[in-house]
């Protein structure tokens, strides 16, 4: 059986290990469901939405992360940051190669992190890339403390939507992700782990932005976005977003979109979109 593992970090040497599952097939009943749930449209031309490789990832990175040679307790790990690169919108018909690994570990003036990779290959060629950041928060870190700006009383992109989210939507994106964390699940849940009611996935908040922000087919794109204070269910939110002017590393113009989301005077999410050379 696994070792439990303590909240310090034996050592801050990303794990070396590489999982692999050579042709993942795209349930086309599953997707429909998620893009339901995130409220990606109706997509008649068989696009996978841009978050859900990540979703198609989910069981192996869980799998690398609950290791004994995962330096850092599965348990408490929290979703900080993810970067999305998309060279080429899969289709609902690929079966790609899906690989994880840890890229980094290292510290952080709250604890540790760990940067998670994600990738998707067709014939060989990488099409979809996914780095995410988790924190494990343990006493006596040591870690750089980053320049934080002052975070600004309000926002200055323009209100586009605004969501009521129902009770059961951390429910409905567990059966659709996989993740059945139990902070996303029941008040009852939630609150032995620090919450007064069940929290929204952070996946979830990013997928539902990313429905807004780009395009299904979009080639050549990258997300980026941060996670801020979680989003308590039921709840109402505000997407906001502006376009901006981008140019990539081949000097190729493009327009990309800033965004936030918002609510309770708290800031849940903040985020862009904007081209990529695309390069693997």
């Amino acid at each position: 059986g696994s070792r439990r593992k303590r909240g310090r970090p034996r050592a801050l040497a990303a794990p070396t290990d590489r999982l692999v599952l050579p042709a993942a097939r795209i349930d086309p009943g599953r997707l429909a469901a998620y893009a339901r749930v995130c409220g990606y449209p109706d997509n008649a031309s068989g696009a996978v939405p841009l978050t859900y490789p990540h979703i198609l990832g989910f069981p192996l990175a869980a799998q690398l992360m609950a290791d004994r040679a995962f330096p850092l307790p599965l348990l408490g790990l929290v979703h900080t940051s993810i970067e999305i690169t998309q060279v080429r919108a899969l289709r609902a018909t690929d079966r790609p190669e899906l690989t994880v690994h840890t890229s980094a570990l290292r510290p952080h003036h709250r604890g540790t992190e760990a940067v998670l990779v994600t990738e998707a290959r067709l014939h060989g060629e990488l099409v979809w890339s996914d780095r995410s950041t988790y924190l494990a928060r343990h006493s006596g870190a040591t870690g750089p403390r980053p320049d934080e700006a002052p975070e600004p009383a309000g926002s200055t992109l323009a209100a586009v939507a605004t969501w009521r989210l129902t009770a059961d939507l951390g429910r409905r994106h567990a059966r659709v992700s996989g993740d059945y964390n139990p902070i996303h699940l029941h008040p009852w849940t939630a609150k032995p782990l620090g919450f007064p009611r069940a929290i929204a996935h952070g996946m979830w908040t990013v997928a539902r932005c990313a429905a807004e922000a780009v395009p299904l087919n979009a080639d050549r794109i990258t997300l980026r976005a941060t996670f801020g204070a979680p989003v308590l269910l039921p709840g109402t939110v505000t997407y906001t977003a502006e376009t901006t002017s981008e140019t990539t590393s081949e000097t190729t113009p493009g327009t990309g979109t800033r965004f936030e989301l918002r609510g309770d005077g708290r800031v849940h999410l903040t985020g862009e979109v904007v081209p990529s050379a695309g390069r693997s």
